[in-house]
């Protein structure tokens, strides 16, 4: 159970949400690829834009593999998830795991050195996933900070990871693009309930606990506004695990097809979750620690 004594980010314990300050640096000091102004935007936003990072050839196979993941799945291997009331893909996750084009992707410089001066340390997947947004199909993903979920219910201990999102599809204003609250990431929200039995095999497919009310996010939009990056298949997104955010559904003619990894420091390998229930399965969250080189 979770000992709100020694625990600065405990959740789901109360009906009452609460605010609380991030207790951990968001970026650090060490060398990189990033320039001194990429740095203190990431640490004043929360989150970075590269547009075009990839080529368009390196994304369209990066898309195919997607593609051909949707389609060829294992029926006994864990880890797809499908739209509610529907046979519609709406992820697939560990795919460091099990696809040798995604676990090179993941190791490229243009990526992973950007997340190892971001976080000071090396770092290895904690997550890995496609979210794929079928045209007119596609449901909304609700406002979330990632970190409230890993912490509570994977054990994450603390804010020392980032989330990278290549974009493997155009993302417009029409097809559901990833938003965020600049800012949010200095502030923790305590979510209300607790998490029930066996959360993860329905918060996949719609998440209802662990998610902000609408005052919490009143509370962060103050002085502030979303944000929606939009631009060509290729760019990448890199935001910090606290941020706050989420995504409409699709209701345009093109689809919105999103791959992440997520870098957790090496120095923050997670332990027991930070609720009364048993870790989420390993395809959710890495226990093991294979850093990156």
């Amino acid at each position: 159970m979770t000992n709100q004594t020694t625990d600065p980010y405990y959740s789901r314990t109360s009906e009452q949400w609460e605010a609380a300050p991030r207790q951990d640096p968001t970026s650090s000091d060490a060398p990189g690829p990033l320039t001194t102004d990429e740095v203190w935007n990431y640490d004043h936003n929360g989150f970075l834009f590269a547009q075009g990072l990839f080529s368009q050839e390196e994304t369209e196979e990066l898309l195919r593999e997607a593609n051909s993941l949707a389609e060829n799945w294992p029926e006994d291997r864990p880890g797809i998830v499908r739209e509610p009331n529907s046979d519609v893909v709406r992820s697939i996750f560990r795919l460091h795991k099990h696809s040798d084009v995604y676990r090179k992707v993941f190791a490229d410089r243009r990526l992973l050195d950007r997340a190892k001066q971001l976080l000071g340390t090396d770092v290895y997947i904690h997550q890995s996933r496609v979210n794929y947004k079928p045209a007119m199909n596609g449901k909304e993903f609700f406002w979330h900070s990632d970190f409230e979920t890993w912490h509570v219910e994977d054990g994450m201990p603390n804010m020392r990871a980032l989330s990278v999102s290549v974009f493997l599809s155009e993302s417009h204003e029409f097809n559901g693009p990833l938003m965020l609250i600049p800012g949010s990431h200095e502030t923790y929200i305590r979510c209300t309930g607790t998490t029930p039995e066996n959360h993860f095999e329905h918060s996949l497919r719609r998440q209802e606990h662990g998610v902000p009310t609408c005052e919490a996010l009143e509370k962060l939009l103050e002085d502030r506004e979303i944000v929606a990056p939009k631009g060509p298949a290729g760019s990448v997104l890199f935001f910090d695990c606290n941020t706050m955010h989420g995504s409409n559904g699709n209701l345009s003619p093109s689809p919105r097809v999103n791959l992440f990894a997520v870098y957790n420091s090496v120095d923050n390998a997670i332990v027991d979750p930070f609720c009364d229930r048993p870790p989420r399965p390993e395809y959710l969250a890495e226990r093991s620690i294979e850093a990156i080189q």
